[in-house]
């Protein structure tokens, strides 16, 4: 499962955010006009996601834990539902705070 995720070319053309899905997790690149960030994080450490929505483009909080949260811009309101889904779905069921 290694699908893709990248934010609006249209808000952002050079430096589009991206969230890649894989077996154990999810890296979360937040791009900047010089440098950025890569963030792995494995499924069963994420506490929480929400989602920010604005007129056209949504934001995405991952709240890992025992880190700062993740803040993802510029995704369509679709792929922001859609990436939101794909992480719940993976975090483990057998957790006592997993979500219901």
């Amino acid at each position: 499962m290694a699908e893709k995720f990248r934010s609006s070319s249209f808000k952002d053309p050079l430096n589009p955010d991206e969230v890649e899905f894989n077996d154990k997790g999810v890296t979360f690149r937040a791009r900047k006009l010089i440098g950025g960030t890569d963030n792995f994080v494995f499924y069963s450490d994420i506490s929480g996601v929400e989602i920010d929505n604005g007129v056209f483009f949504s934001t995405i909080r991952v709240i890992p834990r025992a880190r700062p949260e993740i803040v993802i811009r510029n995704f369509s309101k679709g792929d922001a539902r859609r990436i939101k889904e794909l992480i719940l779905e993976k975090v483990p069921s057998n957790r006592p705070d997993a979500f219901r």
